[in-house]
């Protein structure tokens, strides 16, 4: 096997393209971030990187909090537009046609068409280099009802989320596994001894 050799770069993929909401109910903005992950979870903590010319960078560097909507086939569009144009030119809420719902630890708004918003904290600025890296602490996870079932669990495969891989966003596709499924005991299925008896007579 015969492999390319590239200079070194971003090419960890797939990864998460969330709407992030910042600033306040009355002065709000959206920007669309790949470079957002878990970082650990006790604390529960999170990430994202943003560019210091980003229009959002100066709301969130001021305000300390944001909030990491989750996006779906529904919010591709909106998702990519809101990334491409600026919050100093446009209201993107205006624009997209979302609605704003009030947080309920934060004061910048969730939006409402996305099926989990997470609501962050920040607790440190990292600068690296063309990207500074807000770590945040997660003060409430906000999940849309339609998604739950009965008992009352998140069955997040109903929510068609959509990924972000070398410049082209993907929609998930079908569970393949769970966490810890390539251990796991399969079970035994339990003969019927009584229908056993029945052929022996």
């Amino acid at each position: 096997m015969s492999r390319k050799i590239w200079k070194a770069g971003t090419f960890v993929y797939p990864i998460p393209s969330a709407l992030i909401s910042c600033g306040t109910m009355e002065k709000s903005n959206i920007l669309t971030i790949a470079w957002t992950g878990i970082i650990n979870t006790d604390p529960a903590m999170v990430y994202i990187s943003v560019r210091p010319n980003r229009y959002s960078y100066n709301i969130i560097k001021k305000n300390k909090e944001f909030v990491i909507n989750l996006t779906n086939k529904d919010l591709a569009f909106a998702t990519d537009w809101c990334g491409v144009r600026s919050g100093k030119d446009y209201d993107k809420f205006k624009e997209m046609k979302l609605h704003k719902e009030k947080a309920k630890f934060v004061k910048c708004p969730i939006i409402k068409e996305s099926p989990v918003a997470v609501e962050c904290k920040v607790k440190e600025i990292v600068e690296l280099g063309s990207h500074h890296m807000f770590i945040a602490e997660v003060l409430s996870i906000d999940a849309d009802e339609k998604y739950m079932d009965d008992k009352g669990s998140f069955d997040i495969s109903k929510c068609n989320l959509i990924a972000y891989a070398n410049g082209g966003y993907y929609p998930l596709g079908k569970k393949i596994g769970k966490f810890g499924y390539s251990v796991q005991r399969k079970k035994k299925k339990k003969k019927n001894t009584n229908n056993r008896k029945k052929l022996q007579k």
